[in-house]
């Protein structure tokens, strides 16, 4: 099954809309890049503004085919993939964030 997101960002929150058109807010933490992909790593922000304290969310960036700014970002659904690029943006992070295993 695939998801596909649109959104826009501002000030660090991306506002994407899920495959039932509902609004989902996270807060953009890093564009990880491997095998000349670009991957979002976001963090879901609930209703009250506060940061989920769970799961990260990994999407790969899609073009879209018009020329419009707008991104589009669909579901990962390779576990390789995932973890690669999650150990990336670990690496990158190891001294700002306490990752749980």
């Amino acid at each position: 099954m695939e998801e596909n997101y649109e959104g826009e960002e501002l000030d660090n929150i991306v506002v994407l809309n899920d495959e039932e058109g509902n609004e989902v807010k996270f807060e953009f933490l890093d564009l990880v890049e491997l095998d000349e992909e670009e991957y979002v790593v976001l963090l879901p922000i609930d209703e009250e503004g506060e940061e989920d304290e769970g799961e990260v969310v990994i999407l790969k960036v899609e073009d879209t085919d018009d020329d419009s700014e707008e991104e589009s970002y669909t579901s990962v659904e390779d576990d390789e993939i995932l973890n690669k690029v999650f150990e990336i943006f670990k690496e990158k992070f190891k001294d700002d964030f306490d990752f749980v295993d």
